[in-house]
Formats: C-alpha cells, sequence, structure tokens
C-alpha cells in the first residue's frame, strides 16, 4: 500500500559503483556500450578481453549509460551474461547500480533506474561540453523517492520481469529461426548440398552448379532507394535524433532495436517508405559489419503503420516476400560483402552508391531450388515479424506500466504472483 512507502534516498538503496576486482591483463566479459539496445533489459552479447580497465559489475546488476546521447537514448540494461561469482566489466562511461541485500529487489532496481523517476533527473544533471555531456553520479545518489516495502518491490519487478522475459523469449525465437534458415541457405547456395553436377565458374568468380544462373541486381525487377534527411532533426549513424518522442522502435532480424523516422513526418520524406520484408543496407562506412544487411520486421501485424529510413540506409525490395529473405542471406555470403567493402571503401568517406548494389551478381529469382528455398523460409519470417510486432506491443505495454507502478498509482500489494 502507497501508505507504507518512505521516502530514501537512491544511494539508501543501491551501491553505486561496488568494488570488484580484475586482475590487469586477465581475460573477462566485456560488455560495450554499443551492444546495449535502447530500453532493453537484456545484454544481446558480449566480448571476451583482455581488462585494462572500466567499470566492473556481476550478474543482477544495472548498467546505466551516463553519457550524451547514450543515456536519452535509453542505454540501460541488467547484466545477466556472467557466472556466479563471476566479474564482468564495460565502458567507463557506465554507472553501475546494485541492490542494497535486504532493503532492495534487484528487479525493482533495475525498472527504477529505467523510469521517470530517475531518468529524468539523471537527464537534467549532465553537464560538459556539448556531444559529451555526463550525468552528476552525486545528484542520482542523492535523488529522493519513495520505496515501497521490500515484499511490494520484489512484487512490482516480478510484474514487469513477467513481460520482458516474454520479449526475451519470442528474441530467442527469432533467432533460432533465423539461423535453422541461414543453415538451410548455407547447404544448398554456398555448399551446394543438394546439387549433384560440376562447378563452373560464374560471372561473379565463385564457382557454383551450372544450373544455378546468375544475374546482375541491375537486371531483376526491384526497387531501390534512400530516405530523405528529414527537417527539424541532425541524423548521425543511421539513426534519426529528433527527439525521443517522435521515434518509435522497429523490430528488425540481426539489429532488433532499430531506429526509424514515423509517419508524422511523413510530408518531409519523398521516399523511403518501408512495409515490411525488405532489406536495409546501411550506405556509409566501409568497416567491417557495415554493409551486412537487415531486414524490416513490419507488416499489417505491426502497431506502427508506416516508416521511412533516413539518408544513410537504402532500401533494396524485389517485390517478392521468398526471394527478398533468399536476398538478405545472399548479401551475407563472402562475396557480396567484399563486393560492397571493395567498392564503397575507396572515397575519403567510405560508402556505396546504387550503382554498387545494382552490380552485385545474384542467383536469378527463376532457379528452381531459389524458388523452393523462397517457399520454405517464407513461412519462419512472417513468425518472426508476428514475434517483432509483439515485442513492440509488450514493450509498449511496460513503459505504459512502469511509471504508474514506480510512483504508487498502480497498487500491486495484493496482486499473486
Amino acid at each position: 500500500m502507497k501508505s507504507e512507502w518512505i521516502k530514501k534516498k537512491l544511494s539508501d538503496i543501491a551501491d553505486f559503483n561496488p568494488r570488484e576486482t580484475i586482475k590487469k591483463g586477465s581475460i573477462a566479459k566485456k560488455i560495450s556500450m554499443d551492444v546495449l539496445r535502447p530500453f532493453c533489459r537484456d545484454v544481446p552479447y558480449y566480448t571476451e578481453e583482455s581488462f585494462s580497465g572500466g567499470t566492473k559489475f556481476r550478474n543482477g546488476d544495472t548498467i546505466m549509460a551516463r553519457i550524451t546521447p547514450c543515456l536519452e537514448n535509453g542505454k540501460t540494461a541488467q547484466v545477466s551474461i556472467l557466472n556466479d561469482g563471476e566479474v564482468g566489466f564495460g565502458s567507463t562511461e557506465y554507472i553501475v547500480f546494485r541492490a542494497k541485500e535486504g532493503i532492495a529487489d534487484k528487479d525493482y532496481l533495475f525498472y527504477l533506474v529505467c523510469s521517470p523517476e530517475v531518468r529524468e533527473p539523471a537527464i537534467k544533471s549532465m553537464v560538459g561540453s556539448s556531444g559529451r555531456q555526463r550525468v552528476q553520479t552525486d545528484v542520482v545518489k542523492n535523488l529522493v523517492i519513495e520505496v515501497p516495502p521490500l515484499a511490494e518491490q520484489e512484487k512490482i519487478g516480478s510484474f514487469l520481469k513477467l513481460i520482458d522475459d516474454k520479449i526475451a523469449l519470442n528474441d530467442r525465437i527469432n533467432k533460432n529461426l533465423e539461423q535453422q534458415a541461414k543453415a538451410v541457405f548455407k547447404s544448398w547456395f554456398e555448399d551446394f548440398d543438394p546439387f549433384d553436377e560440376p562447378l563452373i565458374e560464374t560471372p561473379a568468380g565463385i564457382y557454383a552448379p551450372a544450373s544455378l544462373q546468375m544475374v546482375q541486381i541491375a537486371n531483376i525487377p526491384h526497387v531501390l532507394e534512400t530516405g530523405k534527411r528529414p527537417k527539424g532533426g541532425a541524423v548521425a549513424s543511421g539513426v534519426p535524433s529528433i527527439g525521443a518522442e517522435n521515434v518509435k522502435q522497429l523490430g528488425v532480424v540481426n539489429f532488433s532495436s532499430a531506429k526509424f523516422i514515423p509517419e508524422e513526418f511523413a510530408e518531409k520524406m519523398k521516399t523511403g517508405a518501408i512495409n515490411g520484408y525488405e532489406l536495409l543496407l546501411y550506405k556509409d562506412g566501409g568497416k567491417p559489419g557495415t554493409f551486412i544487411p537487415h531486414f524490416s520486421m513490419f507488416g499489417e501485424d505491426f502497431p506502427y503503420q508506416k516508416f521511412f529510413i533516413n539518408e544513410h540506409v537504402f532500401k533494396l525490395d524485389f517485390g517478392d516476400k521468398g526471394f527478398n529473405e533468399f536476398a538478405y542471406f545472399f548479401m551475407q555470403t563472402d562475396y557480396a560483402y567484399h563486393w560492397l567493402a571493395s567498392n564503397g571503401g575507396k572515397a575519403a568517406v567510405p560508402g556505396i552508391n546504387q550503382q554498387n548494389v545494382k552490380d552485385i551478381w545474384i542467383f536469378s529469382p527463376e532457379n528452381s531450388k531459389v524458388k523452393e528455398f523462397g517457399e520454405w523460409v517464407q513461412p519462419l519470417f512472417t513468425t518472426i515479424l508476428k514475434n517483432c510486432a509483439q515485442n513492440v506491443k509488450l514493450a509498449e505495454l511496460r513503459d505504459t506500466l512502469l511509471p504508474k507502478l514506480m510512483s504508487g498509482e498502480l497498487d500491486v500489494s495484493d496482486i499473486e504472483l
């Protein structure tokens, strides 16, 4: 009950940047800032690196970006990738929160840090030069917040955790489905297991069965376009920074929290509308991974009905759902990647243009095996799309409930979980 809530400083219920030890030079799990997904509890992956410095943490700790624009973009996560007793490390730009035993619940603390109760004062406390502003940790430590009894904290944390657990389950299902599809693609179109015939050199310079004809993308009906820079906001790294309230999150295979320009800006965008099942290809860069495509998980089940890419992204659409999926995997092959990397890395500011994409040789959509793969893989991607759409709805539900639960507006004291 709200009458039992007590005003406390955040430092009364959480230890800030708790002391931990990792021997210098030893290999430990690292969570880089660029790994964290906006407004997502779980850390998608980690690297193992030699420790030379950084913030340290254990499982159950909450890590929050303290630098702009990472904090504003929602880079806060709960660590869960470590073993019992293991210590990991990450960016010096993290603040680490650890729930005080017997006083605070770790899940409640994570959601509290994500809530406006903490985020808004933290953002307002930022100081420093433009573009390098940082949270004043002492301001966050001294925030006075109404805190429920531990038993109620546990209920609040468990209630919100159920939503994030379902999102995480959908993510695992999607990853498994994509891995299955990728394995079949590799077997058929890289190892050529179903083909009992000699391999010949193709125009792409790769060896493939003679029955698999190749054509250039330019000779296949397709749409290839990029978006425009929206008025009223700077754009960097393919992510429009036009205010968090105007940017929706779009689930994308292999890129689960990509941000795109929403429908409110449609009148300012002449090209680049995405409707679902298209390939999305970052066109700037030139370093490893830049040109690997993403697949737009979007459609009639998605809660938002129109999005636009900005000027840093290509949309490639063959108008055939099955062949779009085929092309998604083909564009991840060594041949396609190296073609783009070699053609897009020569300028002072590396990047690819439309002709670079059109010149790629690809197995023809008229090949019987290509058609068979498309028919087989398309239902898998439809399932992935439905899971992505459900995740967006679940995240919206969580974000709607979060401030109400943290302020005591919603009472969970009588709820049985």
